[in-house]
């Protein structure tokens, strides 16, 4: 039995405050076990300079930060230059997002995605695309119900979790306690039809069978689906 008395194929728990901030047009808590993180839907008129005025696409992109005492020892806010890791993860925020709209149906607009973890403990990235989603999903809602875009461009839900193997055993959503231990690191984003955006799987040690990397990827589709049903 793991560290929460979970099975190896369950979460921890799992939950979605929606309207936590007031100024955002989407804000979401989105809490794994003891991962907390702020995730924000801002919306700007208008689109990067790089796309083309021909274009008729809109944009959607994600920020990421670790806040100073979400970690058990302070972590430098990163004001000028951010780290390898932090741009690393917003773009896998970003383009997970990116995956599951259709950005001809937000012409010229830009909707930033915020996710800020006030607390860390294990799977920060995937909570924060979780989060990211469920503020996505209020702030089109708003948009819609406005008059601002016209058409839902979501194409359907998506959702992310980690997995891993810790001593031999495949698990779900690992803490940070776990995933410091694991000697293969997965992290899964797949929309609600199973279609996959993307599967990331590193063996932190040792390289491990084909039949195992199946069953991580069978296991995190279940908890996928479980919190797509939490939406």
């Amino acid at each position: 039995m793991r560290l929460e008395n979970r099975k190896n194929d369950e979460t921890r728990e799992i939950k979605f405050t929606r309207n936590y901030t007031k100024h955002a047009l989407g804000s979401v808590l989105a809490e794994f076990g003891d991962t907390k993180v702020i995730t924000t839907a801002s919306v700007e008129i208008g689109k990067p300079k790089w796309i083309s005025k021909e274009d008729s696409r809109g944009w959607l992109t994600a920020e990421y930060s670790l806040l100073p005492s979400s970690t058990s020892t302070r972590c430098q806010r990163e004001r000028s230059k951010i780290s390898g890791r932090t741009q690393e993860i917003q773009r896998l925020i970003g383009r997970s997002l990116r995956a599951c709209v259709d950005l001809e149906k937000m012409p010229d607009v830009t909707i930033t995605i915020d996710a800020d973890v006030i607390q860390a403990d294990g799977g920060t990235r995937t909570a924060s695309i979780c989060g990211g989603f469920v503020a996505l999903s209020d702030a089109i809602e708003k948009l819609m119900a406005d008059g601002t875009l016209k058409e839902n461009p979501i194409i359907e839900p998506i959702a992310a979790i980690s997995a891993g193997i810790v001593n031999g055993e495949v698990r779900l959503d690992l803490n940070y306690e776990e995933d410091s231990h694991a000697q293969v690191d997965s992290n899964v984003v797949l929309t609600k039809s199973g279609k996959i955006i993307e599967f990331q799987t590193t063996a932190e040690g040792e390289p491990y069978e084909f039949d195992k990397m199946m069953e991580i990827f069978k296991v995190a589709s279940k908890g996928i689906s479980e919190i797509i049903e939490k939406y």
